[in-house]
């Protein structure tokens, strides 16, 4: 099974080529002082699948991550994997940001994952050690985390976060302390997923997950000439 992820929602973006049980190749792509990271989503993976004597109608499936994180992520990376899916009649499988880091907790415990929001909100999933979801992604003020926290989970958060965290002496590893890892993470649940699937992923379903919506800025008002 031969499988394509990528993920555009974070700082930066990840590339994963997967068969089975074996990463092909996994490309990480920094933003420059000309574009954010996401604009070099396409010619990278031209050029994974082109190095693997590969074509998109080659792949079983593709995986990606469908937010919640950068608003300009979220879009680039779901329409270019949409695009992708449609044109070749393959499977398309949508994972949370939150679900992603969720994998990283190696231990027993559920994970709760934890990602600013901002204006003093963050964005709450809760996982079970298989990495089933317990609390799907909601918004909630930081103040209420308090209400989710016990000895039961492991917590994931961002460093924004994390430094709220520890004004309330919570401890949290840091998603920056593995986040080269979020490539195959990805690449493990939508292989896990599709192991397990009881129907087809039709790219049509997969949307994104915003949670909550964009600010928008109106336009300047001009002056009557």
């Amino acid at each position: 099974m031969k499988l394509l992820v990528f993920d555009t929602c974070f700082n930066k973006s990840h590339i994963v080529l997967r068969e089975n049980e074996k990463i092909i190749s996994y490309k990480i792509i920094n933003s420059n002082e000309h574009n954010y990271h996401s604009a070099y989503l396409i010619p990278e993976i031209r050029n994974i699948l082109r190095d693997n004597k590969l074509f998109i109608k080659d792949l079983d499936a593709i995986g990606v991550n469908i937010g919640p994180g950068s608003f300009t992520g979220i879009r680039a990376g779901i329409t270019i994997a949409r695009v992708l899916a449609q044109q070749s009649n393959i499977e398309l499988i949508g994972v949370s940001s939150l679900q992603i880091l969720a994998k990283s907790n190696t231990t027993s415990k559920n994970s709760l994952v934890l990602l600013d929001a901002r204006k003093n909100k963050v964005y709450l999933g809760l996982y079970d050690y298989n990495n089933n979801e317990i609390i799907k992604p909601m918004l909630t003020e930081k103040e209420n985390i308090n209400n989710y926290t016990n000895d039961d989970v492991f917590i994931i958060a961002d460093n924004q976060t994390n430094k709220y965290l520890k004004e309330t002496n919570i401890k949290a590893a840091e998603y920056e302390n593995f986040e080269d890892k979020i490539g195959i993470y990805l690449s493990e649940i939508t292989y896990n997923l599709l192991n397990t699937k009881d129907d087809y992923y039709h790219w049509a379903k997969v949307k994104p997950l915003y949670i909550q919506q964009p600010s928008i800025t109106k336009p300047k008002e001009q002056n009557n000439v």
